[in-house]
């Protein structure tokens, strides 16, 4: 690495042109900080001394590549450079507009200074070069062709600021306020520097990258300018502009899909540390492709889920109800559950059960008022719990295993909660009153297009009417019941119904009589209201709100087999007929393999489990699930530690299997014997030298 304190102009004049890599972030720099450049300028211009802007580093070319135009990558110091160009171009606009201003150049010579490079063509003419449609929008304007259809606005605005705000009076001080301006100016080696290190250090202080932003230049700055391009181009870009006007929502995205590859929730603030020690751990296991292509299609999960651009009409009403309950913590759980359904692990229908499983569970929650700090801690690791061939039933197991304050409220409590609640005060209120209304109804009512009645009114002056109504403890009965879903409701008449009696507020045009709303059905068919009147709505609609938001539900003999591990609590004695897919040429698959396991060493021995068969020595050293058309293995190791020269190994590191382990193989044919059997005694080895 070189640096140096240079003359900024000095740098720009020589043959050479810089070039703004395709993952750089669009040029960005807003009228203030342009207003305050210029303002900086003008004053260096009557100083003694040059005038400090910042850095400028980029990537040297090779020394041995010889051409009369060198072309600089830059990594940083891009909207320096670019919006001192506009200034430049601004001042030769200006000065060709008034060819008989007082100024100690001439447009000419700016513009093959340090616009162009004049004896060059095509890409090559231009001093510098920016990426996507910032290019075309620069480079236009500088030739004075017309814009593209789609240019960048902020480059125009710049430069048309920069434009209205020179002047006879001030051009010449401008100009030799431009002449004083100096940088850090930074070459890095290809093969010696690390830039990434270097940006970071450069940008502790002020570029104000997102942690989104710093990923995308630590995968892609230090590849090669080809695969650079793909990945940018390919999953990158793709990922950006899927998020449309919500950009700054990609570093919470980071942050979830950290969270569901690492079971653990790094701070917002430490996404990109998290991520890097994330990328440099399986970069070579997985392929710096495979994790970017990963980033990319669990993002197209994340925008469905968290900004509704779901297509399919079932999930994105129930996604909607998610985003309506602000239920942030649950995306890395959801976001998992949504890759296994993209990837035909589960139906459709099942996709659907988790997802109003979840929500449920969250609504619950809420309802009976258990606080909502451990929510995050629990989505975080609730995907460890799925066991893969029982997949939405070991879900529901998860959530009815759950206690304490993790614990998924019963009916009991979910109802009396409810009913006593004040729901008028509610976060959730109209979404609650709103799914009431519409379960099972075909035309949908947004409670948005409502107001929220209370049946006895909220004024404090309690009209004599409506005291006489409620009797003689009617302070009692309106101080207790005033919020809660019994004297609650939806109605566009809340000014016509105001504080009028009960019977009026039913009579009256608009009134509850006449209300088309299922809310509404049970108001119109009391006679009085009342404490009594009241708690017959509120069981009405706690029975309802049950239908509404349902419990998962496992009978106590299949729940046991999730509630402990199966080597404490197995009585019962298996054998091999119990396994149905055990047949035929699995089965004789089955006995070559056993055979070849049970002659590893006379400690190995095997054991029929309920759902599996485990070979043991001092404990599982591997597990067999027989399925239709192979035996899944579990290895139980690490799977850092497994050698696996064939590649034929899986991580399932917080996959929830039968078995133990986090190395998975599969067993199809008996000409793959001898590779799995050097992988299975590379398992009993480390338990024996363990």
């Amino acid at each position: 690495m070189k640096a140096s304190a240079k003359n900024l102009l000095s740098i720009i004049k020589e043959p050479k042109q810089f070039i703004i890599p395709i993952y750089q972030r669009t040029y960005s720099w807003q009228f203030k900080q342009c207003a305050l450049l210029l303002k900086d300028i003008q004053a260096a211009s009557t100083s003694e001394q040059g005038h400090f802007i910042g850095s400028i580093v980029y990537f040297q070319p090779d020394i041995h590549t010889i051409a009369e135009i060198n072309k600089y990558l830059v990594i940083d110091g891009q909207q320096r450079l670019t919006t001192i160009t506009l200034l430049i171009a601004a001042i030769v606009k200006f000065i060709e507009k008034n060819p008989d201003c007082a100024v100690d150049t001439t447009a000419k010579k700016l513009k093959n200074y340090y616009l162009f490079n004049a004896e060059e063509d095509n890409d090559l003419y231009y001093k510098l070069l920016l990426t996507r449609r910032d290019k075309e929008t620069l480079t236009n304007l500088l030739t004075n062709k017309p814009l593209p259809t789609k240019h960048s606005n902020r480059i125009i605005e710049n430069h048309d600021y920069f434009y209205k705000h020179i002047d006879k009076n001030n051009i010449n001080k401008i100009y030799k306020g431009l002449q004083k301006l100096i940088v850090v100016d930074v070459a890095l080696e290809r093969e010696k520097d690390n830039p990434q290190l270097i940006f970071e250090s450069l940008n502790s202080t002020g570029l104000n990258l997102s942690q989104a932003d710093l990923i995308r230049n630590y995968i892609l700055m230090g590849q090669e300018p080809t695969f650079q391009k793909h990945l940018y181009e390919t999953y990158w870009y793709p990922m950006e502009q899927s998020f449309g006007e919500n950009i700054s929502a990609l570093p919470w995205f980071m942050r979830d899909y950290l969270t569901m590859k690492l079971n653990s929730i790094p701070k917002i603030g430490e996404v990109y540390d998290t991520f890097k020690l994330y990328f440099n751990n399986h970069k070579d296991k997985l392929g710096t492709e495979n994790i970017v292509k990963s980033l990319y299609e669990y993002s197209q999960y994340y925008v469905a889920i968290a900004l509704q651009k779901e297509e399919d009409k079932t999930l994105k009403s129930v996604l909607k109800e998610i985003t309506k309950l602000r239920m942030d913590t649950s995306y890395p759980f959801l976001l998992a559950v949504y890759g296994d359904y993209n990837n035909e692990l589960i139906t459709f229908d099942e996709f659907v059960e988790i997802l109003h499983l979840t929500k449920n569970y969250v609504f619950r929650r809420a309802i009976c008022g258990i606080p909502t700090n451990s929510l995050n801690k629990t989505f975080a690791t609730l995907y460890k719990n799925i066991k893969s061939e029982t997949y939405a039933e070991s879900v529901k197991a998860a959530f009815m295993l759950m206690d304490g304050y993790r614990r998924f409220p019963d009916d009991a409590e979910f109802t009396r909660e409810i009913q006593l609640k004040d729901v008028y005060n509610f976060r959730s209120r109209n979404y609650l009153l709103e799914s009431l209304e519409n379960f099972k109804r075909k035309e949908l009512v947004n409670a948005e297009n409502y107001t929220i009645e209370h049946i006895i009114p909220q004024n404090p002056k309690t009209p004599i009417e409506w005291q006489k109504e409620l009797g003689e403890n009617w302070k009692i009965v309106k101080e207790k019941y005033l919020h809660t879903l019994g004297n609650l409701s939806l109605t566009a008449y809340n000014s016509e119904l105001s504080d009028r009696p009960f019977t009026n507020k039913k009579t009256i045009e608009g009134g509850f009589n006449d209300s088309p709303l299922f809310l509404n059905k049970s108001v119109r068919v009391a006679d009085v209201w009342n404490e009594q009147a009241i708690n017959n709505r509120a069981t009405a609609l706690g029975e309802r709100a049950l239908k509404v938001w349902t419990s998962p539900y496992l009978n106590e003999e299949v729940l046991d087999m999730y509630r402990a591990p199966q080597t404490s609590r197995d009585t019962v004695q298996y054998t091999i007929e119990q396994y149905e897919h055990l047949q035929n040429d699995m089965l004789a698959l089955y006995r070559l393999f056993e055979k070849r396991v049970l002659n590893i060493d006379a400690t190995a021995k095997v054991e029929f489990k309920k759902l599996y068969i485990a070979f043991k020595a001092q404990t599982n050293f591997v597990d067999v699930v027989p399925q239709k058309v192979k035996l899944r293995l579990s290895l139980n190791m690490d799977f850092e530690n497994i050698k696996d020269p064939k590649n034929l190994c899986r991580d399932i590191s917080g996959l929830g299997r039968w078995g133990n382990g986090n190395v998975e193989v599969n067993l199809r044919d008996a000409s793959e014997l001898d590779d799995i059997i050097e992988l299975v005694q590379q398992a009993f080895e480390e338990q024996m030298n363990g």
